[in-house]
């Protein structure tokens, strides 16, 4: 069956929690626990502009 996008969907924001998506057990709890990735900000702090619409934040995108 053929879907056809409702006009209303476009303008809806959904927010998304990922810690609701991850279970307790996966390995990428025990990596975030395990591992400081907190020296990213200073890597790449140069990088982003003081200005402007707030970014995505980098060890997320990591």
């Amino acid at each position: 069956m053929m879907g056809i996008k409702n006009i209303d969907e476009r303008s809806t924001i959904k927010s998304i929690n990922l810690d609701n998506l991850v279970p307790e057990n996966h390995i990428i709890r025990k990596i975030d626990k395990a591992i400081d990735l907190s020296f990213i900000y200073d890597k790449v702090r140069d990088l982003y502009s003081p200005y402007g619409t707030e970014s995505i934040d980098p060890i997320v995108l990591l």
